[in-house]
Formats: structure tokens, sequence, C-alpha cells
């Protein structure tokens, strides 16, 4: 197969990792067998979704972090990712120790860039998504995304001032400040990897998140982008809220004839692949609706404003 150049494509230097680990012992007995990022919503495996996001961003050197077990079905899935012009490699995660633990982990696959975080079981979607996040992979400083919820508790949460500037940060607060929560999408500067390397456990025994969060807050280099009503955001991290986001998918999907989170597709427009690598890659689902939508895919105008 013949890919596009990555260095032909992108002038600044950014790298992605998807956090993919875990116990998943919310979705028991589902993930006793498997991991949880590797269960189907509607008609991809959930790590589609978003590695979808990072190819989206401009990312092609990605670095998949999951449990020992669990590892080897991600590169049997995935292989290096030069299938779709990309170059994916793994890492270990033998406990889980908290969101932050991924950038000690990926140090030196970080090297001196700059790096995106996504968790494995975060969906985005909505019109002009990856252009607009697109904007924000050359930080000086980090950048995070804020949605409105109806239940902020659950997640880390930023209160925002009358300027949209952050004023504090909290990981699942019992008395939340404010409706925003922080989604799992993260670009950062390279000093991430210095402060991950010396916040302290919480009391949970886990690197938080949202102590790197806080410490570019107390630096005064976080930008906070808040998601607007065309913008969705699903976790999967329960029963309910992963047959909520294989509803949304199929949905979505039946009605428009498109496809969220197609990692071929968002390949091709983003030219890291061409027109005949993507047909060759149409064949290997010769005999299933997402081979068709491939081929269907080569011959329509390449559009990357997804």
């Amino acid at each position: 197969m013949v890919a596009v150049d990555p260095k032909q494509r992108m002038g600044r230097k950014m790298k992605g990792i998807i956090l993919a680990g875990g116990s998943g012992s919310r979705l028991h007995p589902l993930t006793i067998g498997m991991s949880k990022q590797m269960i189907p919503v509607f008609d991809k495996p959930m790590i589609y979704y978003p590695l979808s996001v990072l190819m989206l961003s401009g990312i092609s050197e990605v670095l998949i972090i999951s449990t020992p077990v669990d590892l080897p079905n991600f590169e049997r899935l995935l292989g290096d990712g030069a299938a779709l012009g990309c170059s994916f490699r793994y890492a270990e995660q033998p406990e889980p120790k908290g969101v932050a633990q991924a950038f000690t982990i990926g140090e030196s696959f970080i090297g001196s860039d700059k790096v995106a975080l996504i968790l494995g079981d975060n969906l985005f979607y909505g019109s002009g998504f990856g252009s607009w996040i697109r904007r924000n992979t050359d930080p000086d400083g980090a950048v995070i995304f804020a949605a409105w919820v109806s239940a902020p508790e659950r997640y880390g949460v930023v209160e925002l001032d009358c300027q949209g500037k952050a004023i504090s940060i909290e990981e699942k607060p019992v008395k939340p400040k404010s409706n925003y929560a922080i989604p799992g999408l993260y670009f950062y500067d390279n000093q991430v990897v210095e402060i991950a390397r010396n916040i302290k456990p919480s009391a949970r025994g886990e690197r938080e998140i949202s102590a790197i969060n806080n410490e570019y807050l107390d630096r005064g280099s976080l930008t906070v982008k808040v998601f607007n009503r065309g913008i969705a955001w699903l976790d999967t991290g329960t029963f309910a809220s992963l047959s909520e986001a294989s509803t949304f998918v199929r949905v979505i999907e039946e009605r428009q004839g498109l496809k969220i989170g197609c990692i071929e597709e968002v390949a091709y427009y983003m030219n890291y692949i061409d027109q005949p690598t993507l047909l060759e890659l149409a064949e290997r689902y010769s005999n299933s609706g997402y081979g068709d939508y491939l081929r269907n895919v080569a011959h329509w105008p390449r559009i990357t404003d997804n």
C-alpha cells in the first residue's frame, strides 16, 4: 500500500495518546473477557472513535496504552498504523494509577513534542468538529474543553468566570461549582511530562488529570474551550451510556448515510492515504457493509471539516 508521507501533511509536531486501560468493572460481565475499548459501539470497536478524533486533529503518531492482557488484541486490531498512513505504538499500564500516568508511561514516546491525550471511552460528534479541534493542536500551555452536562458530579468540573476563563477545577466534586464537565480530550505542550512526573497521587492513590490541569491553571497557561450545542460528547462507562452511544451512532449513520468514527475514511479525507489505498482497505471488508461504505467514500469529494 502507498500512503501519503505524514511529514507532507503537518507543519507542526504533536503526538497523541489513547488511554485504553482499566478493568472496566462497571461493565462486568461484559469486560471480564475483553477490554471495554474493544466493545462495539454500534458497528465499530469503541477505540475507533477516540482514534478518529486524534486523526482528525492531524495527529498520525499515536501511542495506545492498555493492560498487558489487552494490548495484544489492540495490536491485532490496529496493527502498526501503516495501512492508514499512521504510526501506532503500544505501551502497558499494569495497574490503573490515574489518567495522568499516561504521560509518564509515554514519556519516551512524547520526547520533545507536544501531545494530545484522549480517553478510550469518549465519543465526540458535531458539524465542523474536526476543523475546530485542529485549531488547538499547537498550545502554549494546555487546552482543555468544557461541556454543559446535567450531572457534573460524575466528572472533572471547571468553574468559569464571565469571560470564559477557568477559576477552579475539581475532580468529581460532591457539590459542583458549575455544570461544565471536562471531557476526556486534552492538548498540552511538552511541559506536561515534567508536571505529570511531579504530581502527587490523590487520596484514591491515582495521578489525577485534574492535578495537571490545575498546575497549568496556577501557571496562567490553561485555556478552556466551551463546546457549543452542536457538539455532542458521550462517554461509555456504564451500561446505559454504552447503549445510548450505540443508539446515537446508529440513528445518525442511518439517517445521514455517513459513518462516525470510521478511521479509514478519516485517513482518506486527511490525506494520510490515497484513493487506491482506500480501495485496498475496502477489500478487507468485502463481505460487510463497511467495505461497501469505504468503496463509496473513495468516489466522494474529500471533505475534512468533520
